[in-house]
């Protein structure tokens, strides 16, 4: 769900193909670098993708 002042930049379709898809969650990440000037060049790649949820508390 985007909100107002957000861009959706890539999406994982191959994941919802191959995967059944039971909770969705959203997430920032932190980039650094290269990953930044390759997000800006349109040069986004998923397929490696991981996320790991934890109980973090601020």
């Amino acid at each position: 769900m985007q909100t107002k002042g957000t861009k959706q930049i890539c999406e994982n379709r191959q994941a919802r193909h191959e995967y059944f898809i039971l909770e969705r969650y959203e997430a920032g990440i932190s980039l650094q670098r290269n990953e930044v000037k390759s997000i800006r060049q349109g040069h986004v790649n998923l397929k490696d993708a991981w996320c790991d949820i934890s109980d973090a508390k601020d």
